[in-house]
């Protein structure tokens, strides 16, 4: 049996919602990239910098960021609790997943920390 003590919500349901509504936001920040692309198809880097200076796409930037982690913080955690477990990996699973879990907390926050540092420096 696996516990949810780690898990994002603490509830399943909670957690479906999170992640379909992270994937929506994913979405429209995707078309909103794609958009600017396509509406400006010879953008160079001063127009690329000006598009990611102004406060709302700092925004909507650092939310699909926080969106991105908390739907791969749900994914690889329901990964974890499905395929790290005793059955498949035997008595040293939980430590294995607890590790796994560690591993994966730590490279969402990098990678959070990392993302907020590009889009508000100047």
């Amino acid at each position: 049996m696996v516990t949810n003590a780690t898990n994002l919500s603490r509830s399943g349901l909670s957690d479906w919602l999170i992640q379909r509504f992270s994937a929506v936001i994913l979405a429209a920040y995707s078309l909103c990239i794609l958009g600017s692309l396509l509406m400006n198809p010879e953008m160079d880097y001063e127009q690329w910098r000006a598009l990611f200076s102004g406060t709302g796409m700092r925004l909507f930037s650092l939310i699909a960021l926080a969106s991105l982690c908390a739907h791969a913080w749900i994914g690889m955690w329901t990964i974890g609790t499905d395929y790290l477990t005793e059955r498949h990996l035997g008595s040293g699973a939980t430590f294995i997943r607890l590790i796994y879990q560690a591993a994966c907390v730590l490279l969402i926050a990098v990678y959070l920390l990392w993302g907020i540092e590009i889009f508000w420096s100047n």
